[in-house]
């Protein structure tokens, strides 16, 4: 979160919930098989639960997962457990409090550490992410490794991507995939490659004897590009197919104006066919438009 905050937006430039549903259900008919929905915290947001319930009463789609940063989460796990989530992915990016207050700018550490323990009690598949960030946390990358030694869990370390909301904040990067490889190799010499799942954005590792597993996500250097099969709805209602490129479809607009379902069907089946080859060309033609500025995480969902 940016240290000064966000300017909120008013509700009505939102997705309703109405609306996010009829477009699940359309991109369900599609061959969406998967959806998650992305934080921050999704559940600051009133009512995120009867969406998910809803949610999961549409044919066809076989999985829901949530990215959360765990601060309100906790409560919630049993209903999610009902809900049949199988999977949470859960922002984390130091065991130290102290760093963690310095990098989230909230004294919150406890509630997300209770999440955690709460997802792994209710046997909710977690993946935890951590991006890492030079000079604020990569003295943390071990001691998040070591969680996998005696917990079930997937803990996965982020390169770290220019989207600050200015460009200059972002000097380049000294800690890609292969310096965090390295570091993980010198702690542990019998790190073991497994197979990564088809479409995977993460390369996955083994430490033998360790209940959890490894990954490494080369968010900046893009290197899984060419197997990516996502596509992101911003909060207000724009299709990315790439988090380098624009917004490829303003979807809010569509669903307010009188297109029926065939109408969605094919705006979406044309914006996925456009979809940039990787990220270096996403990012490409974002340049050559009128802004090089990056959006915040915090507006896209992380």
């Amino acid at each position: 979160m940016p240290e000064e905050g966000l300017q909120w937006l008013d509700r009505a430039e939102l997705l309703t919930y109405e609306e996010m549903l009829r477009l699940s259900r359309v991109l369900v008919s599609l061959g969406i098989e998967k959806i998650r929905i992305t934080g921050g915290e999704p559940f600051v947001r009133k009512g995120m639960m009867g969406f998910v319930a809803s949610l999961s009463q549409i044919g066809g789609l076989r999985q829901i997962s949530i990215t959360t940063n765990g601060v309100l989460t906790a409560p919630l796990v049993p209903e999610l457990k009902k809900l049949g989530i199988q999977s949470v992915n859960l922002s984390l990016d130091t065991l130290d409090r102290n760093r963690f207050f310095a990098i989230t700018h909230r004294d919150e550490f406890v509630n997300v550490t209770n999440t955690l323990d709460q997802l792994v009690k209710y046997g909710i598949g977690v993946k935890i992410n951590a991006v890492v960030m030079d000079g604020k946390n990569t003295q943390d990358i071990l001691p998040l490794a070591e969680l996998t030694k005696d917990m079930p869990v997937d803990v996965r370390f982020i390169e770290e991507m220019p989207f600050n909301g200015r460009n200059d904040d972002f000097k380049g990067l000294n800690w890609d995939h292969l310096r965090i490889l390295q570091t993980l190799q010198q702690k542990y010499p019998d790190l073991q490659k497994i197979t990564d799942p088809a479409s995977s954005t993460a390369y996955h590792y083994k430490v033998p004897g360790h209940k959890g597993n490894l990954g490494i996500i080369a968010a900046y250097t893009r290197s899984f590009c060419g197997s990516c099969n996502r596509i992101r709805i911003t909060p207000q209602g724009k299709l990315k197919t790439c988090l380098y490129g624009h917004g490829e479809l303003d979807v809010r607009a569509l669903l307010r104006s009188a297109a029926d379902d065939t109408a969605l069907l094919q705006a979406f089946t044309h914006a996925v066919h456009k979809k940039p080859k990787d990220g270096w060309d996403a990012e490409a033609k974002r340049n050559s438009g009128s802004s090089s500025i990056h959006e915040s995480m915090a507006m896209i969902g992380g």
